[in-house]
Formats: structure tokens, sequence, C-alpha cells
């Protein structure tokens, strides 16, 4: 029985062989495959034809806004629509290609303090923004340091509210958040460099509102609301 096996194999093996491996003649047609080794797979080629879509491609163009990967941050470049002569931060995208106070938080060797660009509602709104977006994931919403990170198992986040970073100056601020700092990776290829002063604008603002600020820092009209307040 054994015998009768074996030789039953070795015809299979035999015959096998001689129709994938032997032609009597040169032919056209491809050979039988079992294993084409992906070379034919069911996807589009870059610059193939397609009906499926309207414009006639196979491949689609990226989305507006998209950033690649692997290529060198952004130079400053002006933004469609805008006045060249307007002072504004936001005149140009910018993620820093300068070496200014305005695009390194340095003043000569020292770390500068102070928004280099007039703060007014509308920068602490696109600082909020910006902080919802990018900060509060680790520090939380209100900078104490409870985000959604730190309730995950990242425990080195830290507390905007401690003393240290309270006093810290608002130059070496700017440059952790472009280059970050010990566990926190830098955001200097994702927000602009003016975003990055209305952030600290806004995160100021957070500080003082859980403790430190005094009345006389209000405006004239907000500190005569808060006086009149029974």
């Amino acid at each position: 029985m054994l015998r009768t096996f074996f030789i039953l194999l070795a015809f299979v093996a035999i015959l096998v062989v001689v129709m994938l491996g032997v032609r009597g003649q040169k032919s056209p047609a491809p050979p039988f495959e079992i294993f084409p080794d992906m070379d034919r797979q069911p996807k589009v080629k870059a610059q193939d034809p397609s009906t499926f879509y309207a414009d006639g491609r196979a491949a689609r163009p990226p989305v507006p806004g998209t950033v690649p990967l692997g290529y060198d941050q952004p130079q400053e470049r002006p933004i469609k629509g805008v006045v060249t002569e307007s002072t504004s931060p936001y005149d140009r995208v910018n993620f820093g290609t300068g070496t200014d106070y305005f695009n390194t938080g340095r003043i000569g060797a020292q770390w500068g303090t102070g928004i280099p660009f007039e703060v007014t509602m509308e920068t602490m709104r696109r600082g909020q923004e910006r902080y919802t977006i990018n900060c509060a994931i680790c520090h939380g919403a209100t900078g104490a340091g409870d985000g959604m990170a730190k309730q995950f198992g990242l425990n080195t986040v830290q507390s905007l509210h401690q003393e240290r970073l309270r006093t810290m100056s608002d130059g070496e601020i700017f440059n952790t958040i472009t280059n970050g700092k010990n566990t926190m990776f830098g955001l200097g290829d994702r927000v602009q460099v003016p975003d990055r002063w209305a952030i600290i604008a806004y995160l100021r603002a957070l500080q003082k509102s859980q403790g430190g600020a005094t009345a006389s820092e209000l405006p004239p009209e907000e500190r005569a609301k808060l006086l009149s307040t029974p």
C-alpha cells in the first residue's frame, strides 16, 4: 500500500513538472501560473486613466492644505489676498525662518518676555483655539495638567499653574512650544509662529484666572463692572 502511494506521488510530481516547466515549442501564450507573486494587482497606477472619476484620472490629487512628509518646513510666503504693507503677524505663513525675537523667543543670548505684537481679543480667541487643538489633550482645558493623555498614563504632564511656569519667560515658553522639552514633542512644524505667541497670551490668561490677577490689570470698564457688583 505504501509503495503504491509513493509511486502515485512520484507520477504526480513528474506530471506537474512536465506541465509547468517543459514546452515542446515556443508559444506566445503565458505559462500556467500557480503563484503569480503579486505581479498583477487590483490597483491603479500613477498616471493611469480611469472612467470612474469625472476628470478621467485614476490617481486622486492631494486635498487642499496637504503637507508632504519629510520636507523642510514651509518657507515664509505671502498669504493670498493680504496686503503686504500690513503689519499683521498673520500676513505670511510663517513656521519660523528668522533669527529675531519673534521667531526664536531670544533677545541676544537671553530669553525675552512679552508678546511681540498687539494682543487683542481676536488674538486671545485664536490662542484659545490653538491651545484647545494642540495643548489641551495633555495639559487640560484649564492648564491644570489633567488632559486626556494624563488620564491614560502619561504621568509626566505638568500643570501650567506651578510657580516655575508662571515665572518662566515668554521666550522660553515659545522655545518649548517650538522644539519640545523632555517628553513633550515640539510643535514647530505644525503651529505657525504667531499662533505660538497667541497660545502664550492665552496661557498667561489661564494662569491669571487661577490666581495672581489684580483688579488694577483690568481695563477701566471691566474694573468698574467688577467693583459695582454687590
